[in-house]
């Protein structure tokens, strides 16, 4: 299954992105400090294990991010293997 259709919510109330798929939330939380995003957990449903959710909910993440020049900070290690496995993403790793 693709999830391009499937919108990724910031929800800056809870300070989250949220992806519903079948009508099951996961999530990526995170935290803004001095203008750099930290993303500092990563969780899925347990009805969308396996099904790549987390990685096309990081994916959307990042595109979302990039498009408003925004720059990360992985404090997450899902967010952590994901770059280590798609490394053209490290672009947007804040460099301290």
């Amino acid at each position: 299954m693709k999830y391009e259709d499937i919108p990724l919510v910031d929800n800056k109330e809870q300070h989250n992105f949220e992806f519903i798929v079948d009508g099951y939330r996961s999530f990526i939380d995170y935290v803004i400090k001095y203008d750099l995003v930290y993303l500092i957990h990563t969780e899925v449903a347990p009805e969308l294990e396996g099904r790549g959710v987390a990685s096309a909910m990081v994916t959307k993440t990042f595109e979302l991010l990039e498009s408003e020049n925004r720059q990360i900070v992985p404090r997450c290690s899902y967010v952590l293997s994901f770059l280590e496995r798609h490394p053209e993403w490290k672009k947007l790793v804040a460099h301290h």
